[in-house]
């Protein structure tokens, strides 16, 4: 009787990660569709507004713990690096948002955990399997079907996103450190996003264009939408392991493929549409590898 039990609790809190990654995929996808629809602005300004609102949002559950900012003083460097990282990755995502079809960007931007595995080998010293190393070179040939790097003028703002991909695929490895000195998720999204918006803040400043009321409304949407992508993924992952429930996120490519056709009368390339199947069907491959062996 225990036994089932506990069997229904992991079930039921498997259910809940794949609910919680599908929102943090529908999130992170409308924040690329306001990205857009905001308009001929500044990347550096979408950028800052995107981390605003994520800036208040961990202000308030941090005031609300105990510990409130503690820091560990052992997690200073991984911090300073996920901020880096993240940072330049949100802002080379953003750019690449501006200049290519939205679900393009987001794809690129989802070869994150492929470059995740390669830099933990000198980061985590975590030796990845054949069967990932395999996987790694197999997406990055579906990349680069989306690239086109026989289209220069197509191809230097895929760089770009390719390197948002980068960037969030470091993020997360130190984020990983972090998790394993027991830093908390609010912490680590507040030093993030006040980060960010520090950085972004004299470019704001310098460049700044005036916004209307609905530019402004978009980027702070983008801002909300960004903010739940963000709390849900990392709810996710306390429910299940990633290994179990990553491959949902791809679903984020899907709603923008969607919300592009739907909204911005953007209709993805032979090109991509074979890159995106070559990236999501590798995922879905190795997420299933990994959970048949963990089994056996």
């Amino acid at each position: 009787m225990e036994k089932e039990k506990r069997r229904r609790i992991i079930a039921n809190d498997h259910m809940k990660g794949i609910i919680c990654i599908m929102l943090a995929a529908l999130g992170f996808a409308f924040m690329t569709f306001f990205v857009r629809i905001s308009g001929d602005l500044p990347t550096m300004q979408k950028a800052f507004f995107r981390n605003l609102v994520a800036v208040f949002v961990a202000l308030f559950v941090l005031l609300g713990t105990e510990e409130k900012f503690h820091i560990k003083k052992e997690s200073y460097g991984d911090i300073f690096f996920r901020c880096l990282f993240g940072t330049s990755g949100v802002i080379a995502n953003f750019y690449a948002i501006d200049r290519l079809d939205i679900a393009d960007a987001n794809m690129l931007n989802k070869l994150s955990p492929f470059f995740a595995i390669i830099m933990s080998i000198p980061i985590l010293k975590e030796v990845p399997r054949k069967m990932d190393v395999i996987c790694t070179i197999i997406a990055f040939i579906g990349a680069a079907f989306i690239i086109r790097p026989g289209d220069s003028l197509y191809s230097v703002p895929a760089l770009i996103g390719l390197y948002g991909g980068f960037g969030a695929g470091m993020a997360y490895v130190f984020v990983r450190r972090l998790g394993k000195k027991g830093e908390r998720t609010p912490v680590i999204v507040f030093c993030f996003s006040a980060f960010s918006c520090l950085v972004l803040l004299p470019f704001l400043l310098l460049d700044f264009q005036p916004m209307t009321t609905c530019q402004f409304l978009c980027l702070i949407m983008a801002g909300v939408s960004a903010t739940l992508g963000q709390f849900g993924i990392t709810s996710a992952y306390k429910f299940a392991p990633a290994k179990e429930i990553s491959v949902f996120d791809y679903m984020q490519v899907v709603f923008a493929a969607f919300i592009g056709m739907f909204f911005l009368d953007e209709f993805p390339a032979p090109a991509s549409i074979l890159g995106y199947v070559i990236i999501i069907g590798v995922a879905v491959f190795r997420w299933y590898f990994n959970l048949k062996t963990a089994r056996d």
